[in-house]
């Protein structure tokens, strides 16, 4: 019998909840250190993400990114269907963005990124990928798409949310990449 993705989703956020406060530390600052190895150009726009419950930490791994000049920016839900990316700045005081999220208010520019770090709910081997349900990273990437941007997807997750298969639907866009606390895999 092959799961659904409301299943896969259930089971590997269970086993992400799993992880202590203090490993999901060390495997987020392993995380930065392995995005060393995401190449870009000084000046590059990358949207990172503030993390809620228990994703990921990538603050750690932003800072190391602003230092080799990216321009960084945060999601922000304007509502159940749209997602803006504003610019964060080192002084940018972060405001509550709904859906237990922050990021910069609505004075922050409003940027395209060129790289997407996703938090995501489960992975497979093939770069598809599982995010929360609610579509509003699906939606973002088809809007950068339609403004003729390509932005590179690299997926954010630790080791356990990787699963066998996930059933992909056409409209369902691959990542370019994963990051774990095991390193940096390419897709594709």
């Amino acid at each position: 019998m092959s799961l659904t993705k409301a299943d896969i989703r259930k089971d590997r956020l269970a086993l992400r909840d799993a992880i202590t406060a203090e490993a999901r530390i060390e495997k987020s600052l392993a995380m930065a250190d392995h995005a060393e190895a995401i190449t870009f150009d000084p000046g590059t726009i990358i949207s990172g993400f503030m993390p809620i419950r228990s994703e990921a930490d990538v603050r750690p791994m932003m800072s190391g990114l602003r230092a080799r000049g990216a321009r960084l920016c945060l999601p922000v839900v304007l509502d159940r269907e749209t997602i803006v990316f504003r610019e964060l700045l080192p002084t940018a005081t972060l405001v509550n963005t709904g859906f237990g999220t922050s990021g910069p208010g609505p004075d922050a520019a409003e940027l395209d990124p060129d790289i997407l770090l996703i938090p995501l709910s489960a992975f497979d081997r093939l770069g598809n990928r599982i995010g929360y349900g609610a579509g509003h990273y699906d939606r973002a990437i088809d809007r950068l798409l339609r403004k003729g941007l390509k932005p590179r997807l690299i997926g954010i997750a630790f080791d356990v949310q990787k699963v066998e298969e996930i059933p992909a639907e056409p409209h369902d866009m691959p990542l370019d990449a994963i990051l774990t606390e095991s390193g940096l895999m390419p897709f594709g």
